[in-house]
């Protein structure tokens, strides 16, 4: 059972570590789920489930160790409990499979995370109107067909866009993350 935090200076320093290390470490939860789970939903589930067992099981982390390794094993298995109540559907991805995609992502987590960093900032560098279609396909999920339409535009319009976008972020990112290895 929890234990109710209280006023007390060691209750608010140990509420602070967590809020600090669970919001720095977020992004790459949530990453980590996407690449186990098939939905966005699943994703959002799972992430919810994550963050209470986070929180429940933070009394027993180490401060001073890997939080990100930490909470990426602890969203293992609750992808691993999703999966064992997804009875009404077969699954297209063994166990065996599920282990060696979350080993090596675990083992990865600082590339992955510079990365990140680095897509980020590349992100920043596109038109806006480029940010904008990043941030509707990929962020909030929309469709090709949606954005189509949106964007008076035909589907095929829409996604060579989205291939050359895609092209420009992979080369930037891929120069920012040589640059840094260089420095």
């Amino acid at each position: 059972m929890l234990k109710k935090l209280g006023n007390s200076a060691a209750d608010r320093e140990r509420l602070d570590e967590f809020l600090r290390l669970f919001a720095k470490h977020q992004r790459t939860i949530t990453l980590y789920l996407t690449s186990l789970l098939p939905t966005q939903q699943d994703v959002d589930d799972v992430f919810q489930e994550t963050s209470l067992v986070l929180w429940r099981e933070f009394p027993k982390f180490e401060i001073g160790t890997n939080y990100g390794a930490w909470a990426c094993t602890i969203a293992f298995n609750q992808v691993r409990a999703w999966r064992s109540r997804q009875k009404r559907e077969n699954l297209v991805f063994s166990d065996a499979f599920l282990d060696a995609v979350s080993d090596e992502l675990v083992q990865n987590t600082s590339y992955f995370e510079k990365r990140l960093r680095a897509l980020d900032g590349c992100i920043e560098l596109l038109p806006e109107h480029h940010r904008e279609l990043v941030h509707h396909r990929y962020e909030s999920g929309a469709s090709v067909e949606v954005i189509a339409s949106q964007a008076n535009r035909s589907p095929v319009a829409v996604c060579r866009m989205l291939s050359r976008v895609r092209q420009t972020l992979h080369d930037c990112v891929t120069k920012r993350i040589a640059d840094e290895s260089t420095t």
